[in-house]
């Protein structure tokens, strides 16, 4: 009697502590998996950029055969949004509803993230490294947001400065896309030309499906612009160029980071983007760095076939490596807070290629709480997209 008793009670406790680790186990996390979203364009206008959730699967494919973390493999979850705001968030939801997604993972573009950074934050979701400057993402700080990339006005100061200290531009003009991550950059670039007591000779707002480019080049003609800064997705960059070039028109041209892809530009437009600057946060194709080659392992083992090595490619796994050091410092137990705690604990990582990481405890007060890392430098597109570094890494100033 007392035997079946003793069963009875620890079948009972048993089913207990299943329930019970049932009920309180985190969204997202089996004992054996982490489910992670993210989102970017596979198809239309910008599906140049759709290597980086490529390259973020690469890396997580890349972790999990080494064991994943804390016996945990990577579940990545990731859709083509086309670019479209409304898609992004539709899917965003879709995903988190129906399969239950533990934090999300980078996500293409300004716009996109935008359109669910609100749904994400007020459920307390974690949101690791958009891909994405726009300073609207870490400021003012999201208690659940953690931002990765350098901020795109502070960018486009660097990028005025260089123009006018180094290069002596004295005629300044600003093409952006007219959005948030333009008018971010715009806000930089005017900031800046203060200092020096100038102004823009022209600014010209563009939309992101623009094909024709030939009315803007006149415009920047007539203000006898010596300096372009050009802050909007390389496809719209390399139309401008290449009509530029037909109308021997060539004033210096610089671009924000999305324009550093200058070997894929440089075989698109069959060599009009030669001499182009961009302001960069992240290491070369060509670095020698430890950090690049684990990315080069994750891309020569994970690729799809017919993939190429790229900045977009290999950017796409900056994101995916903060949160698996978010993930190893929160331990076994793991818990969005906890994630969130651990995340908060990173202080000058050096582990990425971008410059050091450091994020502190949350403090609505505090603009850098969650921006992650702030520096950057210059390249110039070469011969056949091959890029000369014009400066080391440098801070804008405040």
């Amino acid at each position: 009697m007392r035997s079946n008793i003793t069963r009875a009670l620890i079948v009972i406790c048993s089913l207990f502590l299943s329930l019970t680790s049932i009920v309180f186990a985190e969204e997202g996390v089996t004992d054996t998996e982490i489910h992670i979203g993210s989102w970017g364009p596979q198809t239309g206008p910008g599906a140049a950029y759709g290597a980086i959730p490529r390259g973020t699967d690469a890396y997580f494919k890349l972790v999990n055969a080494e064991g994943g973390v804390h016996g945990r493999k990577i579940i990545f979850h990731h859709f083509d949004d086309a670019y479209n705001p409304a898609k992004t968030l539709a899917g965003v939801k879709q995903l988190q509803e129906q399969v239950g997604i533990f934090a999300w993972c980078a996500g293409v573009g300004t716009p996109t993230g935008m359109a669910v950074m609100d749904y994400l934050m007020e459920r307390k979701i974690p949101w690791v490294a958009p891909l994405t400057g726009s300073p609207i993402f870490a400021v003012p700080p999201k208690e659940y947001l953690f931002v990765a990339y350098a901020p795109l006005d502070r960018e486009a100061e660097i990028l005025v400065k260089y123009g006018v200290e180094t290069l002596k531009k004295k005629r300044v003009a600003f093409v952006y896309l007219n959005d948030e991550l333009g008018k971010s950059g715009l806000k930089g670039a005017e900031k800046q030309l203060a200092k020096f007591g100038m102004k823009l000779v022209e600014s010209i707002p563009v939309q992101f499906n623009e094909t024709d480019m030939r009315p803007h080049l006149m415009r920047l003609r007539r203000a006898n612009a010596d300096l372009v800064i050009q802050y909007y997705n390389y496809h719209l960059a390399i139309r401008l160029m290449v009509a530029a070039k037909v109308a021997q028109y060539e004033p210096t041209w610089m671009g924000g980071s999305p324009l550093t892809d200058f070997q894929s530009m440089w075989k698109l437009s069959k060599g009009a983007v030669k001499g182009l600057i961009g302001a960069i946060s992240i290491e070369g194709p060509d670095s020698k760095s430890p950090q690049l080659a684990r990315y080069k392992e994750a891309y020569d083992r994970f690729a799809t076939k017919g993939e190429k090595w790229s900045n977009n490619f290999y950017s796409g796994m900056i994101s995916p490596q903060i949160v698996v050091e978010g993930l190893k410092r929160a331990g076994r137990n793991l818990t969005r807070e906890g994630f969130v705690r651990a995340l908060e604990q990173i202080k000058d990582f050096r582990e990425t290629i971008t410059g050091p990481i450091t994020y502190k405890p949350y403090d609505p007060n505090d603009v850098t709480c969650r921006q992650g890392q702030t520096s950057y430098y210059l390249i110039k597109c070469l011969d056949e997209g091959k890029w000369e570094k014009l400066t080391g890494w440098m801070k804008p100033e405040d």
